[in-house]
Formats: structure tokens, sequence, C-alpha cells
């Protein structure tokens, strides 16, 4: 299997960032436990991470035309605004995990809202690193529970 793990903006500034809320862990420790977790599991990954709206719709697109299998995607504060994230992920129809380190439940009502859990097969948050390894599971099992 073969599975973007596509990450949004200020993810790169893990360890920086609101310790406090985001961990002290930094982006390449992330990279390091997904990787390592995705090998043990016999899934191919390929890590991307833009600041940029128009980036991350481009990776969505590209999955498609390199036959991606899955995307396991925190949009970060994109989650909130981006309508055209959400076309991109409709327009290529490859099984999407949302996963958020906070619980953005939990968080500021701005948050509340979430334009890629209206085409996510699911969606992980609160579950620090770990549920990136969680969303591969996940499209693992095929989104079913």
């Amino acid at each position: 299997m073969k599975i973007l793990i596509l990450n949004g903006p200020n993810i790169n500034m893990l360890g920086i960032r609101e310790p406090e809320i985001y961990g002290k862990e930094t982006y390449e420790d992330l990279k390091k436990l997904v990787g390592d977790y995705a090998a043990s599991r016999n899934v191919d990954v390929n890590f991307y991470q833009s600041n940029h709206e128009g980036d991350l719709v481009d990776a969505i697109q590209q999955a498609y035309f390199d036959k991606t299998d899955g995307i396991v995607f925190n949009p970060a504060a994109y989650t909130h605004t981006s309508v055209a994230i959400l076309d991109a992920l409709k327009s290529v129809n490859i099984p999407t995990v949302e996963v958020h380190i906070s619980d953005i439940s939990k968080r500021d009502d701005f948050r509340q809202k979430s334009y890629i859990r209206d085409y996510a097969i699911c969606t992980i948050s609160g579950k620090g690193l770990l549920g990136y390894n969680l969303a591969i599971d996940e499209l693992l099992r095929g989104g079913k529970e």
C-alpha cells in the first residue's frame, strides 16, 4: 500500500510552536515515528508538508497520478477554511483520514468546523503524533471499524 502523509501549515514547527498543545517532538521526530511504523506494516509512505494552500492542492492532485492508495492528512489551520482542499480531495477520490495532534473539539470555537471531515473516512484527533499511525491502520482496514 502507498500512502501520502500530508501536513499543512506550521506542522514543520512541531517542537517549537506551542509545545504545551502540540508536544515537544519535532517534525523530523514525526517522520521517523510514522516512517518506522509504516515500514513495520509494509506500507510505503511519502511525506509532504507545506504552509501554502495551493501546494497542498497540488500534492493531493499528484497523489492521484502517483496512484496513491490513501492519504493521512493533517490540514492544520486549513481544516477550518479551505474549500479548495476539500474540492481537491473530492476530485481525486482517494481514501483519506483526517488527523489532528490536539483535540480540536476542545479548542477555540472557530476550530470546530472541519471542511475536510465532510470528505474523510474518519477523523483522529487528540492522540498526539500516534494519531498518524492510527490513521495508517484505519486505511489498511479500509475505513471499516
